[in-house]
């Protein structure tokens, strides 16, 4: 018994320090204040231009920020439980509110993706993406090995992500339906499902996506321009040429913070979309890798949690964490690559570092979820293993005992607890 005391007192020395993940806060917290001075740097003109106030956007990035941060303080006291039960309806809250944008959704440059709520409007997709990484992680847990050997229960999430995506391209949102697809195929593969199945769903689904891009005039505009913006750089390639001009601007060190020239109205949606061809104007080479890195470095330890949390036998936390780790990356591989040149425009945010509350608010929730899981995982890791095995007569007891199920004497079992 003291033995067992002292051990319980050294593992609690030991992890005294180590409560949550110190690099998962360095890199979130770092990149929420990197986007706060950013959207302050990239939006003082045109706010001024606007409203007549040059740190308006600024002050509403601000409050926004410190909103995310109290929700997520308020969602890592969350058990993981509770969003075990959550799934189904959240999935059902996320289907309505899809629904309800395309009835009385405010329409923004051709779009409508916002329902307006006075003083915020909430972006129906980002939340989906929440809702919809915790039905999947739900799923998986009840259903793994259906998934790994039927095709029935294989395809069942991929009919829930398509009735998702047909409610998106009908806002259109064609960014966040590729976000979408690639976050829930990706949970699949991660859950062991035959990679074979993959290969051939992609080759249906980039049939789709080719379809879908050829269908409307305003997409087959962005791939052209995309091939070659400069061909037509005063409309179809207008933004990639402007933030083409400002990653040239940039340098290896940059202007300096302020000094971009492009968010001047040259480069529209400076503050939002772009944000990052601002920070590689203003910061240089230097500091746009610095900030990929720190996604990096997040999208890592999100991994890295859900692999502990699988390790643990908590399938749910851990496609929890593998979906927030293909959100997370994805959208921020395919908004660096946008602002860089890589993939046509694309009009999705980068998490936690443009301009949006509906963004900022989720992925703050996304965070929490994740210290969520890192908590309880280490608390599984500091429990006091016995010193003897409680159960020792189990393996000593015949055949014919554990048949009939017959117990120990109850003097045994209290020998062994004491």
């Amino acid at each position: 018994m003291l033995k067992a005391m002292l051990r319980t007192s050294q593992d609690r020395l030991t992890t005294r320090h180590h409560a949550f993940d110190g690099w998962l806060l360095l890199a979130t917290l770092s990149l929420m204040l990197i986007g706060w001075v950013m959207v302050t740097s990239a939006s003082t003109e045109i706010a001024a231009n606007l409203t007549g106030n040059p740190y308006y956007f600024s002050i509403r990035h601000g409050i926004f920020v410190l909103a995310a941060i109290g929700v997520g303080l308020v969602a890592v006291c969350l058990p993981l439980d509770w969003w075990r039960r959550k799934g189904p309806l959240m999935l059902i809250g996320a289907l309505l509110l899809l629904f309800l944008v395309l009835l009385v959704g405010r329409e923004i440059n051709g779009s409508r993706r916002w329902i307006p709520l006075g003083i915020i409007n909430i972006q129906a997709s980002e939340v989906a993406k929440l809702c919809l990484i915790v039905y999947v992680a739900g799923y998986l847990e009840r259903y793994l090995p259906e998934v790994r050997r039927s095709w029935g229960a294989f395809m069942r999430p991929l009919a829930v992500m398509a009735l998702i995506g047909f409610l998106l391209i009908l806002e259109p949102d064609y960014g966040a339906v590729v976000v979408l697809t690639g976050c829930v195929m990706g949970m699949l593969l991660l859950s062991g499902a035959p990679l074979w199945r993959f290969l051939l769903i992609l080759a249906v689904v980039g049939s789709g996506a080719v379809m879908l891009a050829v269908a409307e005039p305003y997409r087959l505009q962005r791939i052209t321009s995309f091939a070659n913006p400069w061909a037509d750089q005063y409309n179809t390639g207008y933004q990639l040429t402007q933030a083409l001009i400002a990653f040239g601007r940039g340098h290896w060190f940059g202007l300096g913070l302020g000094n971009s020239v492009q968010k001047l109205f040259y480069l529209p949606e400076a503050h939002t979309d772009f944000v990052f061809a601002v920070l590689a104007e203003e910061l240089g080479l230097f500091g746009a890798i610095a900030v990929i890195l720190l996604f990096a470095l997040l999208v890592f330890r999100a991994f890295r949690i859900g692999r502990k949390a699988e390790l643990a036998g908590n399938p749910f936390a851990a496609y929890l964490c593998y979906g927030i780790a293909l959100v997370i990356g994805a959208q921020a591989f395919i908004n660096i690559a946008v602002s860089s040149g890589m993939l046509p425009t694309k009009g999705l945010t980068l998490p936690l570092l443009s301009y949006g509350g509906s963004s900022l608010i989720i992925s703050g929730i996304m965070m929490a979820i994740l210290f969520r899981v890192d908590a309880e995982v280490r608390r599984l890791g500091r429990r006091p293993m016995p010193d003897v095995d409680p159960r020792p007569d189990l393996d000593s007891r015949s055949e014919t005992d554990i048949r009939s199920g017959s117990r120990p004497a109850r003097g045994t079992m209290e020998a062994d607890h004491e």
